[in-house]
């Protein structure tokens, strides 16, 4: 995955030069960065379209990771050959940063910046994921529970049924959630897997033997068992324009609010089929309301969309993709239009 993004970074940093960046009408010329800063905070400080973040970004070739951006360092903004570039405080002394080789950086005590805030992904981190019809349908499930109980939790134990003997003795239990379809075409993108805990195996047969923990719902006959593989969500990815031109509708929002706002997590009807990545900046829209003109003798009229905000794709799936929305000047909501090139 990092390889793949990596790449895309090379194209998107050639790609974008092409055109003049525009900064930020209040943009400084240079600035230290804190603690509690997200690289999307930067990008917003210094330009108007944060997907133009590659094409500043003036990556120091003197030091180790120079996508990494930590608290404390200070960003200049310099301009080479008419454009604009953000690179490190250039310095005559080895400063504290540097080891003696000029291509070590040594290590900080901060963590490096994430894109995103990271406490807005912490539930996704083990929790919802998209599964594809066929692997869910597949996948080993609960056959009973001990006792016959109509429940389990933590602690009590359970019967499954097609666990294969080379998978391992630790799964995650997932509820079917949602069944998300396309709603131009009706098609089944996958479901929605709704993570409810643990199941350690003790006794592995046509019939197995497990012990639930870390239990976060109710957990039934019925629910799946998949193996024990946290996702995996890149914090240091750069925003940026989308390779994709396509466009797509909002399908859910994380927590089943009416309205999406700021910083909530929305799902989206594309994915890596059509070009998604990690990083791509997406334009909101809502959708224009149907009216009836009175004047033109109650005939139906669609209004104009308006635009709604940006969001930020931070985990694909082969259909389908988690977005965050980090900026909404008007409240979004599901069926809400979004487009992954500039509308002209």
């Amino acid at each position: 995955m990092r390889n793949i993004v990596t790449g895309l970074l090379f194209f998107l940093f050639s790609w974008s030069v092409v055109a003049d960046i525009t900064l930020h009408p209040d943009h400084p010329d240079t600035y230290t960065v804190k603690k509690g800063d997200t690289l999307w905070d930067i990008a917003t400080i210094f330009l108007n379209d944060p997907w133009q973040w590659p094409a500043l970004w003036e990556q120091n070739t003197q030091i180790n990771n120079p996508d990494l951006i930590y608290p404390g360092d200070t960003l200049y903004l310099r301009y080479k050959d008419g454009q604009p570039s953000l690179s490190f405080e250039p310095e005559q002394e080895t400063p504290e940063r540097y080891k003696l080789s000029p291509t070590v950086r040594s290590i900080k005590k901060e963590k490096a910046i994430p894109t995103i805030p990271l406490d807005v992904l912490t539930p996704f981190l083990n929790q919802p994921k998209i599964i594809d019809t066929n692997v869910l349908a597949s996948a080993p499930y609960i056959v009973s529970t001990a006792d016959e109980r109509v429940i389990s939790a933590s602690g009590d134990k359970v019967y499954v049924r097609n666990i294969a003997p080379e998978g391992g003795v630790h799964y995650q239990v997932f509820e079917q959630g949602t069944a998300y379809y396309d709603p131009a075409t009706n098609e089944l993108l996958g479901y929605e897997a709704v993570y409810a805990g643990d199941a350690w195996l003790s006794e592995i047969g046509p019939i197995s033997t497990a012990k639930l923990s870390n239990t976060t719902r109710e957990v039934t006959v019925g629910d799946r068992l998949l193996p024990n593989e946290a996702m995996a969500i890149d914090h240091h990815f750069y925003p940026k324009r989308s390779a994709a031109d396509t466009k797509g509708v909002i399908l859910s929002v994380f927590d089943g609010v009416s309205q999406i706002g700021q910083y909530q997590i929305a799902v989206i009807n594309r994915g890596e089929r059509e070009q998604i990545a990690e990083g791509d900046i997406i334009t909101l829209y809502q959708s224009g309301d149907t009216i009836i003109d009175k004047v033109a003798g109650d005939e139906e009229v669609v209004l104009p969309d308006e635009y709604a905000g940006q969001g930020l794709v931070f985990k694909t799936f082969d259909k389908v993709s988690y977005i965050i929305i980090m900026s909404a000047v008007r409240a979004l909501h599901i069926g809400d239009k979004f487009y992954t090139q500039p509308r002209l």
